[in-house]
């Protein structure tokens, strides 16, 4: 009889894992988040059924009609276009953006956050794997996640969460990450277990050589709409430097008059396949387009909206390529 190769059997294993971790996952959330909360997430998620978008909210987003993904993908591959389309998604550029602070403690000058936003690890492996190849070299002192692992919206995150293993076994810690509007709050266990620090409208505070800065995240406010600033600043004095972590950029003007001095978010993917130039055809969120990407200024906030390193719908990119950010505090 053959042995059976060891990826098959971590991969057995791995699911096994998941399962046991499944069958009392009502009551792992109570105890990590609090019943209101747990029960909210868990609630909506069971309602929604095929139409992440539904009940009357976006329900003509290309994301409910599933058997556009094929068309747009068909119209892709008779143009010809296809091909590059893929390589384009495995491209992943490091970008970098320095964040003036005037307030930022000595100590966290030069401290660098290495951002990861709209992985979809479970889309397409090929860029995954680019992904795990760009960010294993990369020096940093923090990674923070901005959300959506999953391609899909709904059903099963087994295949998504054996991707974020991967991908965070290439990860330096610490890391903290929110979820997003593709993420399922069953997630939670299981990305922690991988060494990632949720933040579900939550904060922490982070020290350095004695000195600290807060860092805040909220769960997705572009469908869920379970974010609670309040929740999230609670325990955030409101004379220290702080900065949120937010899957959409869509509630900027809450998060600005919280006190920010900086957020990261995602959710855009930057339009994915753009006009020439890099202009966007859709951005999906209800915010300014020139918050869709890059970084960008609010009053007295900076913020930065990452084009994210995965796809959705199609694995493919045009005129925007996909990103990892080195985010760099500095004084003044």
């Amino acid at each position: 009889m053959r042995p059976f190769p060891d990826w098959l059997i971590m991969r057995a294993l791995r699911r096994t894992t998941l399962l046991l971790m499944t069958q009392d996952i009502q009551t792992l959330l109570e105890k990590r988040l609090g019943v209101t909360h747990a029960r909210q997430r868990l609630g909506i998620e069971s309602e929604k059924g095929h139409h992440v978008f539904g009940k009357g909210i976006n329900f003509f987003h290309p994301e409910n009609w599933y058997s556009t993904h094929s068309l747009i993908k068909q119209i892709i591959r008779l143009s010809g276009m296809y091909g590059r389309g893929q390589r384009n998604a495995c491209k992943i550029q490091v970008r970098e953006n320095t964040v003036r602070i005037p307030d930022l403690p000595k100590n966290f000058d030069g401290y660098t956050l290495l951002h990861l936003s709209d992985l979809h690890v479970d889309m397409y492996d090929a860029a995954t794997d680019a992904l795990i190849d760009t960010i294993s070299s990369l020096d940093y002192d923090l990674c923070a996640l901005t959300g959506d692992y999953r391609a899909q919206t709904y059903g099963e995150i087994t295949g998504a969460m054996e991707g974020m293993q991967r991908v965070t076994e290439a990860i330096k810690t610490p890391m903290y990450g929110v979820l997003g509007n593709h993420d399922s709050i069953t997630m939670v266990p299981y990305l922690e277990s991988y060494g990632i620090q949720m933040l579900l409208n939550e904060s922490v505070e982070l020290e350095r050589a004695g000195e600290r800065i807060h860092l805040s995240g909220i769960d997705d406010a572009h469908y869920f709409r379970v974010e609670n600033i309040q929740k999230a600043t609670e325990n955030v004095p409101s004379d220290t430097v702080s900065v949120m972590l937010s899957h959409t950029p869509e509630i900027y003007r809450q998060v600005a008059y919280a006190g920010f001095n900086l957020m990261l978010c995602g959710h855009t993917h930057g339009g994915q396949i753009c006009l020439p130039g890099g202009i966007p055809v859709t951005l999906d969120s209800k915010c300014p387009r020139y918050m869709g990407k890059g970084s960008w200024r609010f009053q007295d906030m900076h913020g930065y909206t990452s084009v994210g390193s995965g796809t959705s719908i199609v694995n493919v990119r045009f005129n925007c390529l996909p990103e990892v950010t080195l985010h760099r505090l500095c004084t003044g």
